[in-house]
């Protein structure tokens, strides 16, 4: 099983990706969103020369606010940094795309931008309808100068749904996806990327990679799931889910989740101070980073227990052994808060020191 870690792209914080390799960690991802952080791929380019066997992604990357050939270009520059130890992980957005009041790209437009991107990344020639004209385009590098696509630079298909988990079976060389409590278990997830491996005639092997992607609770004994330091490390994790069901529920028109209910009505009248044009300026600002006034008097025990991975280190050494014999191979916690230096220390000592 690796342990890898999930962090907000901060260009001031480059110090942290060679202290979670000094760690044992064996990833980093980094995330994408443009209207919140960093430039991810000037941070992870940065994390390269600062590293020299941590693996190396987005976490994700977002399709719809780059074309593929730009994702794929950024990759093979990053794979001349890195060579051999990076990934492209990719998705349909959230904040990237509701920070800026639209919702992620649709399932279509989804596969067919894995399509050409798989082909970029194998050095192929394939057809792209740049702004709407249909045209061959391949990555034009030669004698690996500027960029390599070599060593092969795995596409891993980030999906929460079981159409989106299909799309990872047809075009990717892995999925990114969520446990419970609030996903999936691997052997469904990889059920759903089976579907779509068969409509494209594959079958998936061994090296299909399985990577989850959670938030974790490292308690203390006797220590409440809902503590000062388990909200001050965790809080902004647990809101996101909050955040993620408020678009979701206004997106659709669909009821909030059961374990959201009991606290939705004193969510939303936070939210809805804010005039509804500037909506999804509040609801993502605070993506993993910190909590808005107001909302960590909302967390309590059972909500951390309804978005986590909660336990003592005994307890979390055998829900991730109880993962990994269920065909995950990955698991990669998300930080965005100060607590990350302490906690991927305490984590590494406590928890990864003994799988």
């Amino acid at each position: 099983m690796r342990i890898s870690v999930c962090v907000m792209a901060d260009v001031d914080e480059i110090g942290f990706y060679s202290h979670v390799e000094s760690l044992g960690y064996d990833s980093a991802w980094v995330t994408d969103s443009q209207m919140l952080y960093s430039d991810c791929y000037a941070v992870l380019a940065l994390a390269a020369r600062q590293t020299s066997r941590l693996r190396l992604g987005p976490g994700v990357a977002i399709c719809g606010t780059r074309i593929p050939p730009v994702h794929v270009a950024a990759m093979a520059t990053l794979n001349r940094l890195a060579p051999g130890r990076v990934h492209l992980a990719v998705g349909t957005g959230n904040t990237a795309t509701r920070s800026m009041g639209h919702p992620p790209m649709r399932i279509a437009d989804y596969a067919e931008y894995l399509r050409v991107l798989r082909g970029l990344l194998r050095g192929e020639a394939v057809d792209y309808a740049y702004e709407g004209t249909p045209r061959p385009v391949k990555m034009l590098i030669r004698e690996k100068k500027y960029m390599s696509l070599e060593p092969r630079i795995p596409l891993y298909v980030s999906a929460f749904g079981p159409r989106a988990m299909e799309l990872a079976g047809e075009y990717g060389d892995g999925l990114v996806f969520a446990i419970p409590p609030r996903g999936v278990t691997p052997a469904v997830a990889l059920a759903q990327a089976r579907v779509g491996a068969a409509r494209d005639g594959r079958t998936l092997g061994g090296d299909f990679h399985m990577c989850a992607l959670t938030n974790i609770v490292l308690l203390e004994a006797g220590e409440a799931a809902d503590s000062e330091r388990v909200i001050r490390t965790v809080g902004p994790n647990v809101m996101a889910s909050v955040y993620y069901f408020y678009d979701a529920v206004h997106e659709r028109g669909i009821e909030p989740p059961p374990f959201l209910r009991r606290i939705w009505k004193r969510y939303c009248a936070l939210v809805e101070e804010i005039p509804r044009e500037h909506r999804h300026f509040r609801t993502h600002e605070g993506h993993y980073t910190y909590l808005h006034p107001g909302e960590a008097e909302l967390i309590d025990a059972e909500l951390v227990r309804d978005t986590c991975l909660v336990g003592t280190a005994e307890e979390l050494i055998e829900r991730i052994r109880e993962l990994e014999r269920g065909g995950l191979r990955e698991l990669m916690w998300a930080t965005g808060t100060d607590e990350k230096w302490r906690f991927s220390q305490e984590f590494a000592q406590r928890v990864m020191a003994r799988l």
